[in-house]
């Protein structure tokens, strides 16, 4: 190959390996930095796609295992008021058992009376005024509820529960209910023992929603941390690689730098000739 001076090729070939090596260098630079072993889409398109994908389902994840917690908070909010509800009427049975008895006197069952109507009182109360957010839970006025509990739209994706907990004493039966003599005692037994079965039903529909709001929970935890499990091997940076990478990258590139500037010394040889 003759000497030229106008065209350095080998200054040009080296100048060409030493930008490879450089952008080799800067892509694993940003690989580690981001912690993303897809800097541009043009380092897989494919995955950039899939994992786009996946980034989505994984807040929609998110965020139907929020409303699930949600729903079981509801529950259990519900549930919480009749459980107060059911010690006040275990408690008006305490008091109709002893009213019902000659041990006390027409005097005393009036005094019985007046704690017999103040809890019918706050039973009452506590189903009007117990709340998540806006919506009563205990009065009757609860419709059809739906949960989305699904990262995608359908109906598979919903839980529906019908919402009609009424625990108001006039529900229940012992809006009328007095302690004050042997028969209206032994009478409010039979009506309060009424009102303990129908709070038991009202918990149990809490209790069972609960069971299926925490199943639900579970699988989109565990769909959770397999979608991230599958995102990760697709879009997270193999350190071990990416330093390899780069130091190979740095050897290239400090060699490439040497040779150039021995390229760029080929043409004083042409001047030893002129």
């Amino acid at each position: 190959m003759g000497l030229r001076i106008a065209t350095n090729t080998a200054s040009i070939a080296a100048q060409r390996v030493l930008n490879k090596q450089q952008k080799r260098a800067e892509h694993s630079a940003q690989a580690l930095a981001s912690g993303s072993r897809i800097v541009n889409a043009a380092d897989d398109a494919a995955g950039l796609a899939i994992s786009e994908n996946f980034k989505g389902q994984l807040k929609g994840i998110a965020q139907a295992r929020n409303n699930a917690n949600n729903a079981i908070s509801f529950s259990q909010v519900g549930d919480g008021g009749l459980n107060e509800v059911s010690n006040i009427l275990i408690r008006l049975r305490e008091l109709g058992v002893q009213a019902a008895s000659d041990t006390v006197s027409d005097t005393e069952r009036g005094f019985l009376n007046n704690e017999a109507q103040q809890l019918i009182q706050e039973a009452d109360r506590i189903a009007k005024t117990t709340t998540f957010g806006n919506t009563k839970l205990l009065d009757g006025s609860g419709g059809k509820l739906e949960f989305h509990v699904g990262p995608n739209g359908g109906e598979e994706n919903i839980i529906s529960f019908d919402f009609d907990a009424d625990a108001t004493t006039s529900s229940l039966g012992i809006s009328g209910i007095a302690v004050d003599d042997k028969s209206g005692a032994r009478d409010a037994l039979e009506s309060v023992d009424k009102a303990i079965q129908k709070v038991g039903a009202l918990r149990a529909n809490f209790g069972a929603m609960q069971s299926r709001l925490e199943s639900t929970v579970s699988n989109l935890d565990i769909s959770y941390e397999n979608l991230s499990a599958a995102n990760s091997r697709i879009r997270d940076t193999d350190v071990a690689k990416e330093t390899a990478e780069m130091a190979s990258a740095s050897i290239l590139q400090n060699t490439a730098v040497s040779v150039l500037a021995q390229a760029n010394q080929l043409p004083n040889v042409a001047l030893k000739l002129v």
